[in-house]
């Protein structure tokens, strides 16, 4: 035994670096701790041990979360996949393929674009637990462990989580055949008040981007109707209450068969990039990989 060992030091260097990767792919030591059961004092002062023994920083405090500084990085990169199979072996865990692919992502997008490209893993035995939201809770649940991927309309900040660029969502502002027969080819913004605006927000978020960035114009005009979802708006829309700007992948087939009709085709319409991210150690199992580029490969023709 060497001058700076101790008796016990294995275990409780064990417990220490199990600790370490809790923290690391929740993002927070209050996440970690409720994953490993314990009280977040005890998380707290296994990490600082850690920190004391490999005397290096292993996480910066944030004001929501800790960021993973590049030793941090190093480390969960040799530990992960080792520890993993010590957790499956001593039963503290299920194996990687046993366990669902928890994904979540805006609503539309899952039900037009991600669960068709899933469908047939689902059809080989790869179980999804599928989420719908808004991007920063869903991110916030990613960091706190309860979902796997995540597809989001904004890149996460820090660099605990790994994300890349997925497709981008164009925009189209749309409306029934009956509006569209009533206005010029192609309306103007003087022509398109006399259409009733449609939305999922009273404040009209994307339409307000579409008439800056194709009309060059400010949107003075309110919501006619507000629904919950941009599924309600395309049904509103369909039925003939007005015009709305919806994604493309939602529209598509409306317009295809010609219940909808675009008003506007512009060179650059809007568009909304769209991130896959994923949770640290998420690919230990092997079912996060295989969905994950099941995805990017399905969206390179989106």
């Amino acid at each position: 035994m060497t001058s700076h060992e101790r008796p016990g030091a294995a275990s409780t260097d064990l417990n220490l670096l199990r600790t370490f990767l809790a923290v690391y792919r929740a993002g927070s030591f209050t996440a970690a701790a409720a994953r490993l059961g314990l009280a977040q004092p005890t998380v707290t002062t296994q990490v600082r041990a850690l920190e004391q023994q490999t005397g290096a920083t292993l996480f910066e405090r944030l004001p929501r979360g800790v960021e993973p500084t590049p030793p941090a990085h190093d480390l969960a990169a040799r530990l992960a996949a080792p520890l993993d199979a010590l957790v499956a072996i001593g039963g503290g865990g299920l194996s990687g393929a046993g366990r669902p692919v928890r994904i979540a992502g805006p609503s539309e997008l899952l039900c037009a674009r991600v669960l068709p490209a899933l469908a047939d893993l689902v059809a080989d035995g790869v179980e999804l637990r599928v989420s719908q939201g808004l991007s920063e809770p869903l991110v916030e649940g990613l960091r706190s462990g309860a979902h796997d991927l995540v597809i989001t309309t904004r890149r996460p900040r820090g660099r605990a989580l790994r994300s890349s660029p997925l497709t981008d969502e164009e925009y189209v502002l749309v409306a029934a055949p009956a509006w569209a027969a009533r206005l010029p080819a192609p309306p103007g913004p003087d022509d398109l008040r006399a259409v009733p605006l449609v939305t999922y927000a009273d404040d009209l978020p994307i339409v307000r981007r579409y008439w800056r960035q194709v009309l060059g114009r400010v949107l003075d005009a309110p919501a006619a109707l507000t629904v919950p979802n941009l599924h309600a708006v395309q049904a509103a829309v369909v039925a003939g209450a007005g015009c709305s700007v919806l994604p493309a992948s939602l529209c598509a087939d409306h317009l295809a068969e010609g219940r909808l009709v675009p008003l506007l085709t512009p060179p650059e319409p809007p568009l909304n990039t769209l991130f896959l991210v994923e949770r640290p150690g998420a690919d230990a199992n092997p079912h996060v990989d295989l969905v994950r580029r099941r995805l990017e490969a399905c969206a390179r023709v989106w």
